[in-house]
């Protein structure tokens, strides 16, 4: 397991190198991948929590691969990882979901 974390922490830094971006960027676009690759395999709706659940797997995943690079949790740069990288899609899937709840409100009003 120690191979396969080194793995990809090296392809991480990779990405990181390639596209000049920094970590809180890189993790806020992977989560919107992740977000909409979920979407296609699975056909599920964004409204649903199905492809929310794949970014917090992924990422659950990524981090635990820190945990075991680094020797040890860093909280302050796990926690801001996991923000960054559920914060659209989490937004995105309430957005979708509470959606028809504003249509039937807004259609009452009238």
């Amino acid at each position: 397991m120690r191979e396969l974390a080194a793995l990809w922490h090296a392809f991480i830094t990779w990405i990181g190198d390639g596209t000049g971006l920094p970590d809180t960027i890189l993790h806020i676009h992977a989560g919107m991948a992740v977000l909409l690759l979920a979407r296609l395999v699975t056909g599920r709706s964004l409204g649903t929590l199905v492809p929310l659940s794949w970014v917090a797997l992924a990422e659950g995943a990524n981090e635990v691969l820190d945990r075991i690079e680094f020797g040890s949790w860093r909280w302050a740069d796990t926690l801001s990882d996991i923000g960054n990288t559920l914060f659209w899609p989490t937004v995105i899937c309430l957005a979708v979901r509470l959606r028809p709840l504003a249509l039937r409100g807004a259609a009452r009003r009238r």
